[in-house]
């Protein structure tokens, strides 16, 4: 149990990971430090994009439009963040 219960925290945290590098290579190609028509930052970009927009899809449909200003990222780090310490909080004493 304690296993499982680490492998979920370091799966929160590595997901945090991918939704920041998803953010830093979407601005890196915004101002055209990056080119997509190079197959290694497409599949980047794709693997990230991929992972990620499922749930920034959900928190967008919820947030008002804010033109070109995307908050979502930020909402979805702060959630996983929320869930990591409900974690440490409330299942941890249960398991030790």
């Amino acid at each position: 149990m304690i296993a499982i219960f680490y492998l979920v925290l370091q799966i929160l945290k590595l997901y945090s990971y991918v939704v920041i590098a998803n953010v830093i290579v979407s601005w890196l190609i915004a101002f055209n430090v990056l080119n997509t028509q190079n197959r290694f930052v497409y599949a980047i970009l794709e693997l990230s994009f991929k992972l990620t927009e499922p749930f920034l899809n959900k928190i967008r449909r919820f947030l008002p439009n804010l033109g070109s200003l995307d908050i979502s990222p930020i909402i979805l780090l702060l959630l996983i963040w929320f869930i990591e310490m409900c974690m440490k909080l409330y299942i941890a004493p249960i398991i030790f």
